[in-house]
């Protein structure tokens, strides 16, 4: 009893040291493969901002396109049947056909297709990897969903056994967890923020079948014996950007008073990623003075 408990607390453990900072500053002369090194704290971005927006505007207006085509075709076979009966099976037909088409529909838009399966990595849960398509180097592979909060706001209780908080280089933090408080509070202020009849931001992240197939970037795990193959890349969104393609950003403030642009994470290829291969990352990046 008392080693099968032991083991539990070894295993949690190994999931989240990556993410505790005092660990991490004991160990990181240990693997340095696990390390990304840049000169500069702008290098720190792979790719410009501006390449980040061309890649998601590109995805979210096609996804923006289906969606429309969807619900209007679902519509049509629906017509004969009573309002009510209606929009529930317009929306269950609209889900179904949405989890039917997409990996081709990425596939047509991306190049590639991303999906969480179990990872090779030992005792590591899930992973995400390539399954489909070639991706090149230098492209945006997903995104890390999660209600977003400044460093002074509180997440005591949110942070508790939650390996999924990610922190930015100015202490703003990410919390990717789908369950528990966390998957909660993601879900009411995504309700606090609909604008009319729009939706700024979307939470199907939450579920198996989310609406913006790129948002499962907090299940990529942390590179151990290899380099890795991608890297986080904060994102700030323009106040240009659509306001109708804001319900495909999986990422919400906490605080409704909070007057900056919506934080998003991208992760972006540091080199071509090939079908098959797991996605790893750094959970950590040193800039060198």
């Amino acid at each position: 009893m008392i080693r099968a408990a032991l083991t539990q607390i070894q295993l949690k453990w190994r999931n989240y040291r990556h993410r505790f900072v005092p660990w991490i500053a004991l160990n990181l002369h240990r693997n340095q493969r696990s390390l990304r090194h840049v000169t500069k704290s702008i290098q720190d971005k792979p790719i410009h901002d501006e390449v980040v927006s061309e890649i998601l505007l590109k995805l979210f207006w096609a996804l923006l396109e289906r969606d429309r085509a969807d619900e209007e075709q679902s519509m049509k076979e629906t017509s004969l049947r009573s309002v009510q009966t209606q929009k529930n099976d317009a929306r269950d037909m609209c889900e179904g056909r949405r989890v039917a088409v997409n990996d081709d529909f990425i596939f047509q838009s991306m190049g590639f297709c991303i999906g969480r399966r179990p990872s090779s990595v030992p005792l590591a849960g899930v992973g995400v990897f390539i399954t489909k398509g070639l991706v090149p180097k230098g492209t945006v592979v997903a995104m890390y969903p999660g209600t977003v909060y400044e460093a002074y706001e509180p997440i005591f209780f949110q942070s508790l056994r939650n390996p999924f908080v990610f922190r930015c280089i100015d202490g703003v933090l990410v919390d990717g967890n789908d369950k528990g408080i966390s998957k909660l509070v993601y879900k009411s202020c995504s309700k606090r923020d609909m604008l009319g009849p729009y939706r700024l931001s979307d939470f199907s992240w939450l579920t198996a079948n989310p609406r913006n197939p790129l948002a499962i970037g907090q299940y990529v795990n942390n590179c151990n014996d290899s380099p890795a193959n991608v890297c986080y890349q904060e994102y700030d969104v323009p106040r240009v950007f659509p306001l109708e393609l804001y319900q495909y950003l999986p990422n919400v403030k906490y605080s409704h008073e909070i007057q900056r642009p919506i934080r998003c994470v991208v992760l972006v290829s540091l080199r071509d990623i090939s079908p098959g291969e797991e996605l790893f990352s750094n959970y950590y990046t040193i800039i060198d003075s």
